[in-house]
């Protein structure tokens, strides 16, 4: 099973790894009423271009939020292709480690060759601590860790990728991931066994995992796993006006929230500001937002944590059937997800859950007596006795009975047809010799 799962290419849904599929068909983006940026003032100085270009901090509530809490005591795991040293992430990285097997031990050294900067780009948009107060990039949970965790995302390996997710995945919650972000798709709806018991124990653990949707651009025409597994909040991808975005972003009912996918900043591998696209960007503007939450309510379980930035969601409206495929719930709003009060609490995750669905459709293993346990035997009641023969002499013999029913019944039927057959036969010789004695004429 995870040696063909493994032979399944997965894509960085960046925009920057095709895959080789059929040209995806064209995405029509209903008309829909985007909320409008909002109309409060930055609490930050607006005169670096980066801090500029970073358009979602102000209209997605992020600033807003930040006059709660920045994520300080939460620690988001990057599972991608590892996060470099750039200045902007000096300080931010608590602990790390590879499992592609040619990364570096603490994750800090990126995987592969075409997509080498994904980690760092997802982690700098997460938790990215800027240059200085006012310049360069700053991570939506600027306050928060991140865990460095290096994969072979779209790179040879001579470790399955399945296995490695399902490693790094139980590695990040042992070591205190609060959030985790998953910025990759399979194109494919099912997922490798092995993911089962990785992606339940972080729900078991009280983490929100947070997976991007996966982009058009890239050949993924609707959600994939990780995205479809029950319980992970996926993201979907706009444009800086809010509209589903047709190249950097899909469609599925699997979708929880939107955030923006084109038009992003990240730092690359070298501490570039680059600019990029993709819901690989918008999954860990949603995991800072995660982050934030968790720092300003600290009471709340995993569950309630994606109840809240579901419910605060700003609504798309005029979309059709096709507007909650796009857009899940709605625009996300940090300030909302952070500060708003009257919310509900709630018993399940409403996203789903994994360990139902894995009752329902895997099969059942047989239970194993735990090590040491005997296994009682079962008890049969004893069969009832055997009733006592009716003669206890030999068969050879004649019984009582054989001779009441069998012999009598015999004779008395016999017995007149021997008489019987002897009066005809002594009846036809005395006419057969009154014949021979009559004389012929």
């Amino acid at each position: 099973m995870i040696r063909r799962a493994a032979a399944v290419l997965l894509a960085l849904v960046a925009g920057s790894l095709v895959l080789p599929a059929a040209a995806p068909a064209a995405l029509a983006v209903p008309a829909v009423s985007a909320p409008t940026p909002s109309a409060s003032p930055s609490p930050t100085p607006t005169g670096d271009p980066v801090r500029l270009a970073e358009y979602w901090l102000k209209d997605y509530g992020i600033e807003e939020a930040w006059k709660t809490t920045k994520g300080a005591g939460q620690r988001i795991a990057v599972i991608d292709t590892g996060v470099a040293h750039v200045p902007e992430l000096d300080g931010a990285v608590a602990d790390g480690t590879d499992f592609s097997g040619v990364g570096a031990p603490d994750g800090r050294t990126p995987v592969g060759v075409k997509d080498i900067n994904h980690g760092t780009l997802v982690a700098s948009v997460a938790v990215g601590r800027g240059t200085g107060p006012d310049t360069g990039m700053i991570g939506v949970a600027p306050e928060a860790d991140v865990l460095a965790i290096s994969t072979s995302l779209g790179a040879a390996a001579s470790v399955p990728i399945t296995k490695q997710i399902a490693e790094a995945m139980k590695w990040a919650v042992d070591h205190g991931a609060t959030v985790i972000n998953l910025s990759f798709t399979t194109n494919t709806l099912t997922w490798d066994q092995s993911w089962d018991d990785a992606f339940q124990y972080a729900f078991d653990h009280d983490v929100v995992v947070v997976v991007a949707a996966g982009n058009r651009g890239s050949g993924t025409k609707s959600v994939g796993a990780p995205a479809t597994i029950p319980g992970v909040l996926t993201v979907a991808g706009v444009d800086p006006k809010g509209v589903a975005s047709e190249r950097s972003s899909t469609q599925g009912i699997t979708i929880g929230v939107a955030a923006p996918s084109e038009d992003l900043r990240g730092v690359d591998k070298d501490g570039k500001v680059i600019s990029w696209d993709g819901t690989s960007g918008a999954a860990p503007i949603v995991a800072g937002i995660v982050a934030l939450v968790r720092a300003a309510h600290p009471d709340l379980d995993a569950n309630n944590v994606i109840n809240r930035i579901l419910v605060t969601a700003k609504p798309v409206t005029g979309g059709g059937n096709l507007t909650q495929a796009l857009y899940g719930h709605g625009l996300v709003d940090a300030n909302a997800a952070v500060n708003a009060t009257g919310i509900a609490s709630v018993d399940e995750n409403p996203m789903g859950s994994l360990k139902d669905w894995v009752k329902l459709y895997r099969r059942a293993a047989a239970p194993t007596p735990t090590p040491g346990q005997s296994v009682a035997p079962v008890e049969i009641e004893p069969l009832p006795a055997a009733d006592p023969p009716l003669n206890g002499g030999t068969p050879l013999l004649p019984s009582r009975d054989s001779i009441l029913y069998g012999t009598v019944p015999l004779i008395a039927v016999t017995l007149p047809g021997i008489l019987v057959v002897l009066g005809v036969t002594a009846a036809a010789r005395s006419i057969r010799s009154a014949r021979s004695r009559t004389p012929s004429k």
